[in-house]
C-alpha cells in the first residue's frame, strides 16, 4: 500500500518555492536527514512522494504506534513549539495510507493548522454542558435560528479565544512552563468564566479558530469569509464536518489503533447501550496532543493519556443514573472516583483497558467492540487556488 505524502512537482520550480521553504523548514527544525523525497511520473504528471525513512519509522513508531514517539525520539511537544512541530512533521511523514495535497505550500498550511489546534485545545478550558446556552455577551448573541453568532465588530479570533480560553491562560498552557503546566490543578483558574460547551461544538470552536489563525497569516479572504459567516450565522454539527472537515479511514480500512497526529479530532465511543442513552456521554470528542496526550476540554491541566481515556468511558457505564425526575444523567465524581480506584490494581487496569482498547462496532451495534474509532479528521485546504473551504462558505 502507498504510504506518505504525495504533491505535485515542477521540476522547473524556481528558487523561493515552496519546496525551497519545505526544505529550509525541514532543516531548521533537523529532519531532513530522516525524509525521503522520491520523484513519481504520473498521467497528471511529475509528483513527489515524501515519507519517513523506513529505518526511523522502524525504530521510532514500530506498527505505526505514535504515542511513544516522544520516548523514542526525544521529542517532547508540550515543552517547545519546535518539538510539536517534528512531532507533527514526523507523524505525517509517517502516514499508513497516502495523503495527497496540491502544493507543499498547502502541506505547510496543514501543519501550521495542525499546531494551531494542538495549541488551543490544551488551552481550552469549559463546564461540560450539553444543553446550556452562553458566550461572552459582549461578543456573541444567539437565536435557534442562527446560534451563537458575532456581534458586528467582534473578531473572529479574539471572540473564540475569549469563549475557550480563560483570561490568565493558567490552563494547559503549552511552552510556558512546559508539561508542569499540564499536570495537576492551576490556581490561575480559579474565579474565571468558564463557558458551557458540549465537546462536540467544543471541537468545532478549536478548530475554527485555528483555521482563523492561519488564514490571518496566508489568505485573509478566507478570514474575512469565515467573519461574516459567523456575523450571519454558525455552521454547526454534521454541517461543520462536510464544510471544514476531511476524514481518513473507515471501519472497513482502519487506521492502526495508534496512529495520531498532533491535531487530529478524535472520537471515542461508548461501548455500553446503557450509558450511552445519556445525553452526552455516547462518545468523547477529542484532539490528540502529541506526546501521547489527549486534550482534556473539562480539567484542562489534567489531560488523558489512552488509558485513562479508555478507562474513563468503561466507568460511565458505572455513573449512569437517573435524577429526581426519572432522567438518565451521569455522576461524574463517581466515575472520578472509580477511575481512581482501578488504577489501583494492576489486574483490573489491564481487564478493563483490554475490553476497551479495541476497534469500535459500527453505529447502533454493541457487542464485542471497544471504545477505539477508526478515523481521524482534520481541516481541509485553506490556501488558494485549492481553498475547499471557500468554495463551501460560499455555497452555503
Amino acid at each position: 500500500m502507498e504510504a506518505g505524502i504525495r504533491i505535485p512537482f515542477s521540476p522547473d520550480a524556481t528558487n523561493g518555492s515552496g519546496w525551497e521553504k519545505l526544505f529550509k523548514e525541514w532543516r531548521r527544525l533537523e529532519i531532513g536527514d530522516f525524509v525521503e523525497c522520491l520523484e513519481e511520473t504520473l498521467s497528471i504528471g511529475s509528483c513527489r512522494i515524501l515519507r519517513l525513512a523506513e529505518n526511523c519509522a522502524r525504530e521510532w513508531m514500530p506498527g505505526h504506534d505514535t504515542l511513544s514517539l516522544a520516548d523514542t525520539a526525544k521529542i517532547n511537544a508540550t515543552q517547545s513549539e519546535d518539538h510539536l512541530l517534528r512531532e507533527i512533521w514526523l507523524t505525517l511523514l509517517n502516514c499508513p495510507v497516502l495523503l495527497e495535497f496540491p502544493s507543499a505550500e498547502e502541506l505547510m498550511a496543514a501543519v501550521r493548522i495542525r499546531r494551531n489546534i494542538a495549541v488551543n485545545a490544551a488551552r481550552t478550558c469549559l463546564n461540560f454542558h450539553t444543553s446550556a446556552i452562553e458566550r461572552p455577551v459582549d461578543c456573541w448573541r444567539y437565536s435557534e435560528e442562527t446560534g451563537f453568532v458575532l456581534i458586528p465588530g467582534s473578531p473572529l479570533i479574539a471572540s473564540l479565544k475569549k469563549a475557550c480560553q480563560p483570561k490568565s491562560g493558567g490552563g494547559g498552557r503549552l511552552f510556558s512552563n512546559g508539561l508542569a503546566m499540564l499536570e495537576g490543578q492551576d490556581d490561575e483558574l480559579l474565579g474565571e468564566q468558564l463557558y458551557s460547551f458540549s465537546c462536540y461544538r467544543a471541537t468545532e470552536y478549536v478548530i475554527l479558530l485555528s483555521i482563523a489563525e492561519e488564514a490571518q497569516a496566508s489568505n485573509p479572504e478566507l478570514l474575512t469569509l469565515l467573519q461574516a459567516q459567523w456575523e450571519k450565522k454558525a455552521i454547526s454539527s454534521g454541517r461543520f464536518h462536510d464544510v471544514f472537515m476531511d476524514e481518513l479511514g473507515t471501519l472497513e480500512e482502519p487506521l492502526p489503533l495508534h496512529y495520531y497526529v498532533p491535531g487530529d479530532r478524535v472520537w471515542f465511543r461508548n461501548p455500553d447501550p446503557h450509558s450511552s442513552d445519556v445525553p452526552g456521554f455516547e462518545g468523547s470528542w477529542v484532539f490528540y496532543l502529541g506526546g501521547g496526550l489527549f486534550a482534556n476540554f473539562w480539567k484542562c491541566n489534567q489531560p488523558f493519556n489512552l488509558l485513562t481515556k479508555c478507562l474513563e468511558i468503561h466507568h460511565w457505564r458505572d455513573g449512569a443514573c437517573k435524577d429526581g425526575d426519572g432522567a438518565l444523567q451521569m455522576d461524574e465524581t463517581k466515575v472520578e472516583h472509580l477511575v481512581a480506584q482501578t488504577l489501583k490494581s494492576p489486574e483490573l487496569t489491564a481487564r478493563v483497558f483490554e475490553r476497551m482498547h479495541r476497534l469500535r462496532d459500527g453505529q447502533g451495534i454493541y457487542d464485542e467492540g471497544g471504545c477505539m474509532d477508526a478515523t481521524r479528521e482534520a481541516p481541509k485546504f485553506v490556501l488558494p487556488p485549492h481553498t475547499d473551504l471557500i468554495r463551501a462558505l460560499t455555497a452555503s
